[in-house]
This record gives structure tokens, sequence and C-alpha cells, in this order.
């Protein structure tokens, strides 16, 4: 008998009690001031540090849920389009990346259609997922945006794009750059029918995104503190020679230069979008109960 094991240790656990695991999901750093955020608390707060208002990203259904009234939205199908047109291959075939990504995310590609109610005025959303190849812009993107444009035209609705994008999708070339002029032509559509568009600027916008659609808005909103811009910083540095600012690209940089309208904090963003849907459809906008 060893009384170290069989006295000692069973007396000891019973007046410390069972160690019990912690789970590893509990807590996140904020990527901005490295603050911990108990997990609970980030969520109750649209993902948002309480420490120094960094916007963390957040899903694209949480942000539908956020945006339309009560969080009701009806999602409306992407058209289908030719998968792997270029037959590109690079450390894996894009066939079996895309089903790859697909089967993580659960979702056709990189951007979601929702429509519903914003204010008690109608409106249309194409919203870019960037854990989708980082929200690139291929075909499917580009009949996405059409099929959206087109929606909000038949429902007299207003069109907000939320975009949240690297750029272009490299695996599918000219094919890929095709779709900038095709979206600034769904956008055109929108307005000749005399209908608000707005854009609402998430981390990041970039590359050809932002080079068509996203700049073209009758008003342009932006998260805090988001990265917006066309090439990266160093490149930009190395062709004029110049050192930028350190709030280059940021929300904040391009309010300050006209480039965005409003940078609209999270909490904000539904009663925002309600009160200028409410003016542009020249009606009053409707809080939601």
């Amino acid at each position: 008998m060893n009384w170290l094991s069989d006295f000692i240790r069973p007396r000891v656990r019973s007046l410390v009690g069972e160690q019990k695991e912690v789970p590893d999901n509990l807590w996140t750093k904020c990527p901005s001031c490295e603050g911990m955020l108990f997990q609970r608390d980030l969520e109750e707060n649209h993902n948002v540090c309480t420490h120094c208002n960094h916007h963390l990203r957040i899903t694209v259904k949480e942000r539908l849920a956020l945006i339309f009234d009560d969080g009701k939205y009806e999602t409306v199908s992407i058209p289908s389009v030719a998968h792997d047109p270029l037959k590109f291959k690079d450390r894996k075939k894009y066939a079996d990346r895309l089903k790859e990504t697909q089967s993580k995310t659960g979702l056709k590609d990189a951007i979601t259609i929702a429509k519903g109610k914003i204010g008690g005025q109608k409106a249309v959303i194409a919203a870019f997922n960037f854990r989708f190849m980082g929200g690139s812009m291929g075909t499917a993107v580009g009949e996405g945006i059409v099929k959206a444009a087109e929606e909000a035209v038949k429902n007299k609705a207003a069109f907000i794009t939320i975009p949240s994008s690297g750029g272009a999708r490299m695996q599918e070339g000219v094919l890929s750059l095709m779709q900038m002029p095709r979206s600034i032509i769904a956008v055109e559509m929108v307005k000749d029918a005399r209908l608000p568009y707005i854009v609402l600027l998430t981390d990041p916008t970039t590359g050809g995104v932002s080079a068509s659609f996203a700049m073209v808005g009758d008003i342009h909103l932006a998260e805090p503190g988001s990265m917006i811009g066309f090439a990266g910083r160093r490149v930009i540095e190395e062709t004029v020679r110049e050192t930028l600012p350190d709030d280059f690209q940021t929300a904040e940089y391009l309010q300050e230069h006209g480039m965005v309208d409003m940078v609209v904090g999270r909490k904000d963003l539904h009663e925002t979008l309600a009160r200028l849907l409410g003016l542009l459809m020249n009606a009053p906008a409707k809080k939601a109960a």
C-alpha cells in the first residue's frame, strides 16, 4: 500500500477539487491593442473591441442580421457559371481549391445576395465573404452583382454593396478582370432606375473591387479602421518614392480626403442606413420594432 497515492493524493483532490479543462475559444486577442476579450462580450458588442473600438471581421450572416430590420431577410440564389474555365493550376487545381473552399464555408462563392427592409425601406444587399478565397471577384461574383442589381430594379429597392475583398481572382485571369466593367454596368442600371446605390466599405477593400463598383456609390460609408485602397502600401511607396502617412489607406484617412462620406461604427450602422434610405427613397424611415 502506498500512502502517498492512496491517502494523500485523494485528500488533496477533495480539498482543491478536480481541475477542469478551460475551452480554448473563451477568449480572443484584439489584433489592434492586443487586449484579451471575453468571447461572449465580444459577440454581444458585434465583434468590436471593448478596449480600443477596433472592428474585428464578422461573418456575412452576422452582418446581414445586424443591418436588416429585426434581422429578417431573404437570400437570392447566385446564377450558375462555368467552373474553372481556364483549367488553372498553381500548387493545386483551381477546381479542387474551389470545392475545398465551398466545403469549408458552406457557400457557393464569395458573394451573398439578400433582400429585405432597412428602416421600413426595401433594400437589396450584395455582401462579400473574405473567408471565401479572400473575397476575390471572379465570374460568379460578377454574375452575383448583376443579379443583385436586377433584383433591386425589379423590386424598386435600394442597392447596397458590402465589399470585403483582395481584388480580382487570379485563377480566372482576364475573365475576372471583365467583371469590373460588368459591375459598373450593373450599378448604372440601378442609377438609371433612379434608385439609391450605397457602398459600405469594410476591411479590406482593395484591388479590382476598389477600382470598380466599390467607388462609384451615391454614398460611401466605411467601418472604422478599414483598409481601403488599390495597390499595397509598399508598392505605392516604391513608385512615388515617398514615405506614406501611418494612417494611409484607412477609412478615416479616406474620409479626410473626400473619398468616404461617413465612417460609421457597427452599432450605429442600421440606424444610419435607415435614415439615409428614408431620405433617398423620399419616405420617412421607420424604426424597427
